[in-house]
């Protein structure tokens, strides 16, 4: 059985969570500070973590980088900061999904399926390759060919910035994370590199680049590869 540790402040988001995750199969752990969340995630390691960075004793960004010392289990924050600012932070920090509140349970319960599924499935080496639409994108050959056989051909930086995203498929990945990645340190605010990569590899590899259906961008905090 999947365990979360659901982290808030707030007794009635406490309450609503554990009621439906336990309606719905999972094992909930809760805690209510950061303190108490690092002792409960030490005691009873849990399988993804939902957690709220405004709590009453330590930032939800330190207990992020608390649990990422240790464990590399999903963490979804669930914040009323909408700011993209703190968006980045934690999603730097180690944050693997951000949902702002109010939310609805039913995108948050999506969330976790598909945060419990990435982190089941990981990457596997043996078949290194990517479906995006009609393409099939092969890691290890770097190559990306349409069903129809033609290879269609991508730039180095192209190239770099699809598979930093095809590599963590559903994962949004900061705008920051991704220029560092990319273009290297000195290059976290050039922005405007990054909408004008993925607007070239929408035009080579959307079916309407005008309504990406697997190259997101999330408004305010970066990017995810949509399978």
């Amino acid at each position: 059985m999947t365990r979360i540790l659901v982290v808030d402040d707030e007794p009635q988001i406490l309450r609503a969570l554990r009621i439906n995750l336990r309606a719905r199969g999972y094992d909930v752990d809760v805690a209510a500070t950061g303190a108490a969340a690092l002792k409960a995630a030490a005691s009873h390691p849990p399988d993804l973590v939902v957690l709220d960075l405004g709590l009453p004793d330590l930032d939800g960004v330190d207990v992020i980088r608390g649990l990422r010392g240790w464990t590399t289990v999903p963490i979804i924050v669930l914040s009323g900061r909408a700011g993209s600012d703190d968006k980045v932070v934690a999603l730097d920090a180690g944050a693997d999904d951000y949902v702002t509140k109010p939310f609805g349970v039913d995108e948050l319960l999506a969330r976790i399926r598909a945060a419990t599924r990435r982190h089941a499935t990981g990457t596997d080496p043996a078949s290194p390759t990517a479906r995006l639409g009609r393409h099939t994108v092969d890691l290890a050959a770097r190559t990306v060919t349409h069903d129809d056989g033609t290879v269609i051909k991508l730039t180095p930086t192209q190239w770099s910035v699809l598979e930093a995203l095809l590599r963590s498929p559903g994962k949004l990945i900061s705008q920051r994370q991704l220029l560092h990645d990319v273009w290297g340190p000195g290059y976290e605010t050039e922005t405007g590199y990054l909408r004008q990569y993925l607007a070239q590899l929408r035009r080579k590899l959307e079916p309407d680049p005008t309504r990406p259906r697997h190259l997101i961008t999330e408004p305010g905090m970066g990017y995810r590869y949509q399978p």
